[in-house]
């Protein structure tokens, strides 16, 4: 496949060569001020209500940032610099896997937040989301993106209930060329776990108008480097030991750093040591020992264009990914050779489009970095083994040696870790190939996962339909639509398994049809607009449901507009979540349609109970109290599982917003506010089942491990979740030469909480921020960027760790210049330029200074 794109690409530059007779101006110049001041009024946006409108009568909150913007960024690509856009969260669990959100309820696998190209859904199908911008395109082709901050599946039916961001590329009837572009960097400066490291972007865009009919474009990135390494040492299990007086940390038998592996609960026993019960567990290793912090990524994308009238353009899009870098979910996972494609093809005018693709994703060699970890620990000795010589250890340092408890702890772990494989050896090397290519997370590593996603839609104009004057007589805009959408799952036995009977290996589908109808008219000459949509959509396990959204728009001035829109949005279960099928360091995570987990629920008790019971135990037990009497005691604490079989997360949403343009439209305003309301939720809970109906018997059980079966299962939340917050950005152009822009988003959660021990959260800062101050052609084609970004500390919850993110600044800057008619643009540029290293989320990289230089040159 790479030879096959670099052939392509050499035939394409050389047919491009030869077509053009001379070299063309480059077509991405600067505007004017004076086209600056308009723009605003002018910037037409898509994504809103799926057909062209004024960004002024847009009837949700709508950002829109476009190749001027990405050009002033200190960013490092266009994918980066959605950061500073006003109510944008972005999380980087790698230097080549960053998430962008809004409006709360984040995590690093964001199915809440739908991200397309050119109106084309980017997920990585097994995921339910995309992998950052690994198959989106690369910032020679991107001519604008639109982010709706709130929900937008009204219109969509794309799980968008959070978000929605549209990446439009550049047309290659209209911009044409050959351009390069050389982007060098280092980061690691200062890293304690690491030297400075050279990062690399080599991209390309070639684009050709051959006549009046047809146009071509080929676009490819190759990126390396070296990722951000995650290295939180902090105990997540500091408590488990103090009843025998041992606190947390590395002296405690349980510890639990954050970024090792191999020590989770799953790798812990409670045993008795001289009269006392201790929490021990086995020893892990750090996330360093066994992940490969070398980024190596590919893309590239091929777009044919025909013309069959002036209006009307038949398309097909060929997008190709080659992912190896780091990924999080609910582990952290080294992605190797992860390959995404995905085939499009479109046919559109001003009156309908009819658009199809399928990606597929293989992702070939990658593996789970915690269970690469444990089974490293079990392949050169099992868990009985190593707690038996653990405890005879312990017993000869007792009553032979005649050591303290502390120093006898100490002796116990390194007797039982004798014969360990260390890090960097050949053994070690040689094992961890060999468990991430063991497609059972119990034995090894490996995961293995191939399905496809099938996308069909439809829309059409019906006022243009309709002809004649039906739009001047009745002044009502009609749009319908109409799609289908199935993800095609191959199971591997591991990951996905076909709940049919005597069909486990057999290919099976999820899938879901959907449609919509809008309606709008404007009245009192313009002043204002209303707008109604409903959308059904049914899905294979769910039944019909219904989304509206009503909107209004007031426009009392030529740069004055207030919004105000309600609407509701559905999100499906993803195929992981209704389909999973994991078997994990012993906990069985199931997904959570009946199919699948038929009786779980029934028997189960919930895990934050059982651990209550047990440490309630264990304390009593150390006090002297004998076992048995202990359990009786304290069984009370055991509460017995009250979820069920999951049903479609809902959202109702009412949102309010206003722009404006003042000062001979030199500032501009745009403020929202939004108030949420979630139904459902969707998230994880773990859940214990007891290998014994007798009801007597049960609290027995549930303090043994071996007596019962753990479960992670997705459900849908009890509680009732609101969440509210409000966003103002300004921008100011002074001096005809100068911008100083700036905005802040507040966010907020409430929720009526019944102890449901969710591990999904609001994950949401709640004020973030940031001020920019640019400055374009000061002196002859010299310009520069300054950001500084902000953002509060908040609550971090998911199924790695739980605890409070540090409030963190950030500081960008970037000079350029434009030489040879702007033939040669050279940028200098840093994020956080003062390398404070931050955590952007709990469990995942320490994220310092990245410094680089970005060369583009149009042939």
């Amino acid at each position: 496949m790479k030879i096959t794109l670099q052939l392509l690409f050499i035939f394409l530059v050389l047919l491009t060569t030869a077509v053009r007779a001379q070299t063309k101006p480059i077509q991405d110049s600067i505007r004017s001020i004076d086209s600056i001041r308009n723009h605003s009024l002018d910037e037409v946006v898509i994504s809103a209500s799926r057909t062209a409108e004024s960004i002024m009568k847009s009837p949700v909150s709508i950002e829109t940032v476009d190749g001027l913007y990405f050009k002033k960024s200190a960013s490092p690509s266009f994918f980066d610099a959605l950061e500073n856009v006003k109510g944008v969260q972005m999380l980087t669990p790698s230097l080549g896997f960053k998430i962008i959100n809004t409006r709360g309820f984040a995590n690093t696998t964001n199915v809440r937040f739908t991200q397309m190209v050119d109106g084309i859904d980017n997920q990585a199908p097994h995921i339910g989301a995309p992998i950052g911008n690994a198959m989106g395109p690369n910032d020679l082709d991107i001519e604008r993106v639109e982010i709706i901050p709130g929900t937008a599946s009204a219109l969509y039916g794309l799980n968008a209930i959070n978000g929605l961001a549209n990446f439009i590329t550049k047309d290659p009837f209209k911009n044409t060329g050959i351009t390069f572009q050389q982007k060098t960097g280092v980061n690691h400066v200062n890293d304690s776990n690491s030297g400075a490291e050279i990062f690399t972007e080599t991209s390309f865009r070639v684009a050709e108008k051959l006549s009046n009919r047809f146009a071509f474009k080929f676009n490819g990135s190759f990126t390396k480097g070296s990722d951000w390494i995650a290295d939180d040492r902090t105990d997540l299990n500091a408590n488990a030991n103090t009843g025998v007086d041992i606190a947390g940390g590395v002296n405690n038998p349980a510890y639990d750093p954050v970024n090792g592996y191999g020590n989770e609960s799953s790798n812990r026993r409670t045993i008795t040591l001289n009269g006392k019960r201790y929490v021990v567990a086995r020893t892990g290793y750090s996330e360093q020992d066994v992940a490969d912090y070398d980024i190596q990524n590919i893309k590239a994308d091929v777009g044919l264009y025909y013309k069959l009238s002036p209006k009307t353009t038949l398309s097909y899009t060929y997008r190709y990914a080659d992912i190896n870098n780091v990924y999080q979910r609910a582990n952290r996972f080294a992605l190797k050779d992860y390959i995404l494609q995905q085939h499009a093809l479109e046919l559109k005018n001003d009156i309908f489009q009819v658009r199809a693709f399928v990606t597929t994703e293989n992702t070939g060699k990658s593996y789970n970095l915690r269970s690469a970890a444990e089974n490293m620990d079990r392949s050169f000795k099992s868990d009985n083994n190593w707690y038996a010589d653990y405890t005879a250890a312990f017993n000869n340092a007792i009553t032979v040696q005649g050591v303290n408890a502390d120093q006898a702890l100490s002796q116990a772990r390194a007797a039982a870790d004798m014969g360990r494989l260390q890090p960097g050896t050949t053994a070690f090397k040689n094992t961890l190939n060999a468990l991430a290519n063991i497609n059972n997370w119990d034995q090894g590593a490996a995961l293995r996962v191939k399905d496809k996603l099938v996308h069909g839609e439809a829309q059409a104009d019906i006022s243009k339909v309709l002809g004649g004057n039906f739009k001047e007589n009745t002044g009502l805009d009609l749009l319908v639509g109409a799609d289908y959408q199935a993800y095609i799952i191959k199971p591997d036995g591991n990951y996905f398994i076909n709940p049919a009977e005597g069909k486990t290996f057999d290919t099976f589908s999820y899938g879901k049809t959907g449609g919509f109808a809008q309606a709008g008219k404007s009245l009192f000459n313009g002043l204002l607009k209303l707008s109604a949509t409903l959308r059904i959509d049914k899905n294979d396990y769910f039944d019909v449901k219904y989304n509206p959204r009503v909107a209004a728009v007031i426009t009392p001035g030529n740069g004055q507009s207030i919004r105000m829109s309600f609407q509701s949005g559905s999100r499906f279960p993803s195929i992981f979540e209704a389909f999973s099928n994991v078997n994990s360091g012993g906990v069985k995570r199931v997904g959570g349609l009946k199919v699948m987990s038929n009786g779980v629920f029934e028997n189960a008790y919930l895990r934050s109970s059982i651990d209550k019971f047990q440490s309630a135990v264990n304390s009593d037990f150390n006090n002297g109290v004998p076992l048995t009497d202990a359990i009786e005691q304290q069984k009370g604490l055991l509460v017995k599982n009250y979820y069920t079989y999951l049903k479609p997360e809902h959202i109702n949403s009412f949102e309010v917003g206003y722009k404006g343009l003042f000062a001979k439209r030199s500032l501009k305003v745009d403020a929202d506010f939004y108030f949420n309301k979630y139904d459902n939720f969707i998230a994880q809970v773990e859940m214990n089942v007891p290998n014994t109906t007798d009801a007597a018997l049960i609290p027995t059980a549930l303090n043994d491990r071996s007596q019962q079966s753990r479960y992670r299962m997705y459900t849908n939340s009890q509680s009732v979740v609101y969440n509210l917050g409000a966003s103002l950005g300004l921008s100011y152009l002074l001096a005809n030469h100068y911008t100083i822009s700036g905005n802040a988003s507040y966010a907020k959660l409430s929720r009526t909480d019944n102890n449901d021990g969710f591990e999904d959260g609001f994950n949401t800062p709640e004020w973030m921020g940031n001020v920019s101050f640019a400055g374009e052609n000061v002196y002859k084609a010299l310009s520069f960027n300054v950001t500084y970004r902000r953002q509060s500390s908040f609550y971090w919850r998911s199924f790695l760790v739980n605890g409070n993110v540090k409030a963190y600044g950030t500081l960008d800057a970037q000079i350029s210049y434009e030489l040879y008619k702007s033939k040669l643009g050279i940028k200098l540029g840093a994020t956080n330029l003062t390398n404070n290293y931050y955590n952007s989320f709990l469990g995942g990289p320490a994220i310092g200074g990245l410094y680089y230089t970005a060369l583009t040159y149009h042939l």
